[in-house]
């Protein structure tokens, strides 16, 4: 496994939107969520943060850490570049992200407004197929790079069959 999760890209096998005018007159949206997951024991909380694209519903970044300020920024730079220059970003209404994404992208909603339901349901999705992530298991992670590990197996292959559906 150790070897399989080494293998995954950095890129996590998405087909983000490139820098061209193009894309530039299209809008580009993403939603941004968390998750929290645990290394070892309960008390060791991991959350997942999750970008994805509002179109594509591709998983263009994601960071596994704690809730602090520093992990929210580690999000925002494992972002493809062309999504933090152009993209409107809609989260809960958690404050780490006010301080992270620049405030004229920035959409801080309700649930009852359903911008961010696909990143939500994205989460469920991980935690019935990723069994580490399930909260009351025997199947939790020992170590931290194995939990990243398999999230990341999880997400490129999530990606690839997504980019297989998306007309070209």
């Amino acid at each position: 496994m150790v070897t399989r999760f080494q293998a995954t890209p950095e890129d996590l096998s998405a087909k983000p939107a490139d820098d061209t005018p193009a894309v530039i007159l299209q809008r580009l949206e993403a939603e941004l969520d968390e998750l929290w997951s645990f290394v070892g024991k309960k008390a060791n909380r991991q959350w997942v943060w999750i970008a994805m694209d509002a179109s594509t519903r591709q998983v263009i970044a994601f960071h596994v850490g704690d809730r602090s300020q520093a992990s929210g920024e580690r999000l925002w730079a494992n972002l493809p570049a062309a999504y933090r220059e152009h993209a409107i970003f809609y989260t809960d209404q958690y404050a780490v992200y006010a301080g992270v994404i620049p405030p004229t992208r920035y959409r801080a909603i309700l649930k009852l407004a359903r911008m961010t339901n696909h990143v939500e349901r994205f989460n469920c999705t991980l935690r019935q197929r990723v069994s580490r992530l399930v909260r009351s298991t025997l199947s939790f992670s020992k170590n931290l790079t194995n939990h990243v590990g398999a999230i990341r197996h999880f997400i490129c292959h999530y990606n690839l069959t997504r980019s297989a559906a998306l007309p070209e």
